[in-house]
């Protein structure tokens, strides 16, 4: 059945920002990048080339054309070995990060993309 999840879909309002924060801040990797017809392009970003996992980086406006009602953002939780470098890496990069949070069950905290949509990263005990 299914083994391990592929894709995320995640749409944004313009994907040249998308790709600059996910790669120049996050310090993800263009897994895949091609042109979907004359005025769109196809955009994968993930954590490392090694990485099976990626992020669609999808345009907001053109999935409200084709199906309004899939736009709603997901919830993505991301995972790290080394919770308070990666937060003062993302502060340092400019990304605007909330507190973090230090719980029995492990260590997290809450950022946002370029779009305001917020995500969370989580080191686990």
């Amino acid at each position: 059945m299914i083994n391990k999840i592929g894709k995320i879909t995640v749409y944004v309002n313009d994907q040249a920002e998308a790709k600059d924060f996910w790669v120049n801040k996050m310090g993800f990797v263009v897994k895949l990048e091609q042109p979907m017809g004359p005025t769109m392009t196809w955009l994968e970003v993930g954590p490392s080339e090694d990485e099976f996992t990626t992020l669609i980086l999808y345009s907001k406006a053109a999935m409200e054309k084709q199906n309004p009602s899939a736009v709603a953002h997901p919830s993505v939780l991301f995972s790290t070995t080394d919770i308070d470098s990666a937060y003062e890496k993302m502060k340092a990069n400019g990304v605007d990060v909330d507190e973090m949070q230090r719980m029995p069950y492990g260590t997290m905290f809450s950022f946002k993309d370029q779009d305001g949509n917020s995500y969370l990263l989580r080191e686990d005990k």
